[in-house]
């Protein structure tokens, strides 16, 4: 095994060399490489660059709506051409049950009405080439005729819309002039907008808020525009003009769909703005035919319900051209022009969730970023080498390699890095050096049993592959349910711990043996520097171990207090439960919904200046907080109730922070609505629930079922446990937020948390394999006491690499990192005091049969295991 054939080291030298390529383009601006190159690069996310992030949701009610309005023209039309007339009462549309209702005069005259609707149907495909009609008719027996829109016409038409108004979102977009725009589906019937460099999305939002869908409409003069309600076939529509009002027709005589160009520009004889538009054959050949009908009749021109201009037809118009006026100016007659070019939203879009981040901020998370980067891998290479000696360098160069073959990948993906997805990369500075610890402290235990130099080395790769194995795969299924489940950046993060969770695997278990080999071949050591020699000179002390965490032979009775352990951890975490639910944890916007902002004044103000500001605008409990320098302050206003309130509330604010203090920069936004926060605190308690199920059945399928039982519920008592904690800083008054970023740290507590208890279960099953005889209290006991430089070591790494995160990560990661911080220790103390009284308890009789034994029995027996 410790022999490489020149062709498996050529090909591993051509990885790392291609790594080392693929990771060159991130330091060399775009705009150098040519064309035809295809040089891949990681893109800056939204809070690394600034910019902002909308999520659009389609309102699938108004495709309802529209679909049932069409249904009652349907029965409207239908039933006044019939012959003879059919004649009904109570044409009414539900929107909540999808449904169109209508009662025939003459009970004989229902199924007419069945057939009229029947034929309005629309096939929609249903799957494997077959389709099936929109709508479903009955007549119920009380005569009444019922048309439901069915789930797969629901579908269909949702789907077709969500896809329609992607492309138009699109192209609005594009028109506007922004660059390097994302626009993607989520979900089924939402749209993720990303704008690089934009600080203030209001226009985007009003560009995109709008459905533009442009109709022209014959007036109905003689329709009584003083009743409440309009009569059949006709619609009263608010004007430009506060309290003007028309009596539209509801059938179209010309759809704005058949507009092929829209253009700003400024009448030559009035001067003002208008919009010139020009329609394609069929729309110009449909508007000659109605002018040409209806000279002397006024044709409103209406756009979103609302009529914008309803001039008189003077005379017939065939060039397929027109003009929009009203009260425009330059910017709001492009804006218009825009919205026709890229054509109609089939139902309206609604902006669900915002996040806003300035290039200040951007630049201040880069650094902040860099820092952690900075202090955790000298921490970490610190202690891998003076507790390791060669071999713990020749891990650091495994890691060097394993952080460039992680943004050698990125770059292929073509991904975006995020602050979290920094701080996965600063993780995994700690978690990839799990398994060379494993590997080292394997070496040295072969070396102090006796074995040659070679022997140790391969023992120590072959027989820590199997834990190493074991232990990355609970974490990854972690990062699988966080990344299924969670939203945003965090999504990032889970990708970018996933991938370096991957290629750690091959660095530790692959690159570092091909390093160790040729190190070997090319000395021929006698004796392998893995023991301390503390009298020995410098250069070769420095080839070997510093230091040792604990002493390698330890005999701490950890099971005599295994009840005590298991009690205490009982008390701890039912306390965690109680503090979760009062006084509660610190939920932030992401999980309860609001609005968070950080603004700057271009001069230092009284905090009172931007209380009074934002008191009077109806908003509730408006919370403002110096944050850091004297010009920055944080904002926090609750749920406005709905998406459309969420938004208003954030404009409001700008406006009433503007007036106050002029010059007001708003530099991060982060607005969540109701529905999305109800749905990412779903998402987070199911990413949690699943990756511990997903880690018992693994658990179970590797071990005994007794070790899953301990596993999982080790696992939920940390992570209650790191709950509470999260509680108590809530109580104390320094409240760590409950959000998206804190659900990954918990997540990657648990991944950490089954790796320490994987390495202890590993050995158990080993010792249990190996001492026949030995009584289970005994045996758990020297399998702790084996693995105790091991959990400690990675433990110690992982602690290294998420304290620079705590110290230089910033407000966003802060909360991130203390959790991990907890965690990581909780983890490490339930390995020994949970975990293995649960494997002890429940296995007494199925592992070890009688395990009770003789006092001369596990005398003789420990003594063994001493000596081994």
């Amino acid at each position: 095994m410790m022999h490489f054939a020149r062709w498996k080291t050529a090909a591993i030298l051509a990885v790392l060399v291609l790594g080392v390529l693929l990771c060159v383009p991130n330091l060399i601006p775009r705009a150098a490489f040519p064309d035809w190159l295809p040089a891949r690069q990681i893109h800056l996310g939204l809070d690394l660059r600034g910019g902002s992030y909308l999520l659009l949701e389609v309102d699938t009610s108004a495709i309802v709506r529209e679909r049932l309005a069409a249904l009652e023209d349907a029965v409207r039309t239908g039933a006044a051409r019939a012959s003879p007339r059919i004649l009904y009462t109570g044409l009414a549309a539900n929107v909540a049950e999808r449904r169109v209702t209508v009662r025939p005069s003459d009970p004989a005259r229902a199924q007419d009405l069945a057939r009229i609707l029947r034929e309005a149907a629309v096939p929609v495909p249903i799957g494997g080439g077959a389709t099936q009609p929109d709508i479903t008719v009955e007549v119920l027996p009380d005569g009444t005729v019922a048309a439901t829109l069915s789930e797969a016409g629901l579908r269909a038409r949702a789907g077709a819309a969500v896809e329609q108004s992607l492309e138009i979102v699109r192209r609005r977009i594009d028109e506007s002039g922004l660059v390097e725009a994302l626009v993607a589906r989520q979900g089924a019937n939402r749209i993720l907008v990303q704008l690089p460099g934009v600080e203030d999305p209001n226009r985007i939002k009003e560009l995109l808020g709008r459905t533009a869908r442009m109709t022209f409409h014959l007036l109905d003069e003689s329709a009584d525009l003083t009743r409440p309600t309009p009569p059949p076939g006709v619609l009263f529509l608010p004007g430009e003009r506060p309290g003007e009002r028309y009596a539209v027709r509801r059938q179209v005589a010309v759809d704005g769909a058949n507009l092929t160009d829209a253009r700003p520009a400024q009448d030559p004889r009035t001067g003002e703005w208008v919009v010139n538009f020009q329609f394609d054959s069929v729309g110009a050949r449909r508007f000659a035919d109605v002018t040409r009908q209806n000279v002397g009749r006024p044709f409103a021109i209406v756009l979103d319900d609302k009529v914008i201009s309803a001039p008189v037809i003077r005379e017939p118009i065939t060039g397929g051209r027109g003009q929009i006026s009203g009260n425009f100016n330059a910017r709001t007659a492009n804006d218009l022009a825009v919205l026709l070019r890229a054509g109609a939203l089939p139902a309206p879009l609604t902006v669900v969730e915002e996040r806003t981040v300035g290039p200040e901020l951007g630049a201040d998370a880069i650094r902040a970023g860099i820092y952690a980067m900075a202090a955790g891998t000298a921490f970490v290479f610190l202690y891998m080498g003076l507790a390791y000696g060669l071999l713990g360098w020749f891990a650091n160069v495994a890691l060097v390699f394993n952080i460039i073959l992680m943004i050698a990948v990125l770059s292929l993906l073509e991904a975006t890095l995020t602050l979290p997805g920094i701080a996965g990369i600063v993780l995994t500075l700690g978690t990839a050096l799990d398994a060379n610890i494993l590997i080292n402290e394997r070496i040295r235990e072969e070396v102090k049993n006796g074995r040659t130099p070679i022997a140790a080395l391969e023992a120590g790769f072959t027989k820590a592959s199997g834990t190493i194995t074991d232990s990355n795969l609970t974490n990854l299924f972690a990062m699988i349910c966080l990344y299924i489940f969670g939203s945003g950046p965090v999504k990032g993060f889970a990708v970018t711990v996933g991938i370096g969770t991957i290629i750690q695997m091959w660095t530790a278990t692959t690159l570092v043996r091909l390093m160790v080999a040729h190190w070997y071949r090319r000395t021929r050591p006698k004796e392998l520097p893995v023991i301390e020699k503390p009298g020995a000179p410098l250069l070769e002390r420095l080839r070997r171990p510093m230091f040792r965490l604990v002493p390698d032979v330890t005999n701490i009775p950890f099971m005599r207090g295994a009840r005590a352990g298991l009690l205490a951890s009982a008390l701890l975490s039912t306390a965690s439960v109680v503090l979760a639910f009062y006084p509660g944890l610190e939920k932030g916007i992401d999980f309860k919904g609001g609005i968070e902002m950080e603004v700057r004044t271009p001069r230092p103000v009284d905090i009172g200046v931007v209380r009074t500001a934002t008191a009077g605008l109806g908003l509730g409990d408006v919370t403002v907080q110096q944050f850091g320098d004297p010009s920055t302050f944080a904002l926090r206003l609750p749920a406005q109730g709905d998406e459309a309130g969420t938004q208003r509330a954030v404009s409001a604010v700008r406006d009433a922070l503007e007036r106050a203090v002029p010059g007001t920069r708003i530099l991060r936004t982060e607005a969540v609505g109701n529905r999305v926060s109800g749905e990412l605190f779903r998402g987070g308690l199911i990413a949690l629930g699943l990756s511990m199920l997903v880690m018992l059945v693994y658990i179970w399928f590797r071990f005994e079922w007794q070790f899953g039982i301990a596993a999982i519920a080790t696992l939920i008592l940390d992570t209650t446990k790191t709950v509470g904690f999260m509680a108590l800083t809530s109580l104390l008054g320094f409240g760590i937020e409950f959000n998206l970023t804190t659900v990954a740290a918990i997540l990657t507590v648990i991944g950490f948390s089954a790796n320490d208890k994987v390495v202890v279960f590993d050995r158990m099953r080993e010792n249990l394999r190996r001492y026949k005889q030995m009584p289970l209290q005994q045996l758990v006991d020297l399998s702790i006491n084996e693995t105790l430089n091991r959990s400690l070591g990675t433990s110690m790494t992982l602690l290294l690499s998420a304290v620079p995160l705590a110290l230089f990560g910033g407000e966003t990661l802060s909360g991130f990192a203390w959790v991990m911080l907890f965690g990581i220790v909780v983890s490490a103390s339930s390995s020994v005091f949970i975990a293995a009284p649960i494997v002890l308890f429940t296995g007494r009789q199925a592992l070890r049969p009688g395990s009770g034994g003789s006092g001369e029995a596990e005398k003789a027996a420990t003594a063994r295991a001493a000596k081994a």
